[in-house]
């Protein structure tokens, strides 16, 4: 099967030229936001297909219509992508909901001028390079992906599609004070989904009913999403995404990178990642077992 990896360069950064345009990517950066928007950040592959799921059950307070109904890139649609405009114009009333991978040096500015409520999702980055390494498998759109250990070395020297993770991560999350931001993690998700839920709810000021919040739960559960076409991307043509080397939705575990990593390409990682986030002061927490997590 053809591929369609046409790639844009745009300020530095590689994305596919599928979906992007030079004149799209502006766009973005020029989007006036308002202050009744929710924009989904995270970098590829860190659980933003779940928090859009999240923010639409939590929106209808528990009622899966929607989003049995209605494909998530459409009640979610993507600011950078081509297609974004005519999706927000056919929308119907109420909170309009956005996603991004764009890293804020590029799209913070654009949010200075309004207190739209920023989730900002992130992913222990071992299993962010793993998925990211399955989906370029069958995502007809990105190059080849080669072998893991070049894939490895392209993430850590931050050459693949959508820049570094390293300074996507810092950037956004530095800026948490200055925006009115949410960080929520992958594994929390996993691990405790009923409290992301109310800590998502919290923020968007939609507090949820016990029987909405039930619902919800049920709903976004990551079997529920595999099995939703609205979700789990089985309706994009096979020329952009190949189904037959792979499903979208895998197996949503946290710690799937222990599969794939040697132990020397996990101390490589570990020496890398010291080093580029020796001035971040997050706490990650990666692994349930673990007490403080595997963290800097």
């Amino acid at each position: 099967m053809a591929r369609l990896d046409v790639t844009e360069v745009f300020h530095g950064i590689l994305f596919p030229g599928h979906l992007h345009t030079q004149d799209s990517l502006q766009r973005a950066l020029e989007f006036p936001f308002q202050d009744t928007d929710i924009l989904i950040v995270s970098y590829p592959k860190s659980g933003t297909t779940w928090m859009q799921e999240i923010v639409t059950l939590i929106s209808s307070r528990g009622d899966p219509h929607l989003s049995h109904t209605v494909p998530n890139w459409t009640r979610a649609p993507w600011l950078e992508q081509y297609y974004c405009a005519d999706f927000l114009k056919a929308s119907s009333s109420g909170p309009r909901v956005l996603t991004s991978h764009l890293p804020h040096h590029l799209l913070g500015p654009a949010l200075q001028a309004s207190n739209a409520r920023v989730i900002y999702v992130s992913r222990n980055p071992k299993d962010v390079l793993v998925s990211f390494y399955h989906f370029h498998k069958m995502a007809n759109f990105l190059p080849e992906a080669g072998s893991f250990p070049e894939f490895l070395d392209k993430f850590l020297e931050s050459k693949l599609h959508y820049g570094s993770w390293f300074d996507h991560i810092k950037g956004w999350t530095n800026q948490a004070a200055a925006l009115n931001l949410l960080h929520v993690t992958y594994e929390e998700m996993s691990m405790d989904l009923r409290g992301t839920l109310d800590r998502v709810s919290s923020f968007l000021q939609r507090p949820l009913l016990e029987d909405e919040l039930n619902n919800c739960v049920k709903h976004c559960s990551f079997s529920s999403m595999k099995d939703n076409k609205m979700i789990n991307y089985s309706l994009v043509p096979g020329e952009i995404m190949d189904h037959s080397k792979g499903s979208f939705m895998r197996t949503g575990q946290i710690g799937d990178w222990k599969n794939m990593f040697t132990k020397e390409q996990n101390q490589r990682f570990d020496s890398v990642f010291n080093s580029k986030m020796h001035d971040c002061t997050l706490e990650f927490v990666w692994e349930e077992e673990e007490e403080k997590g595997e963290s800097r």
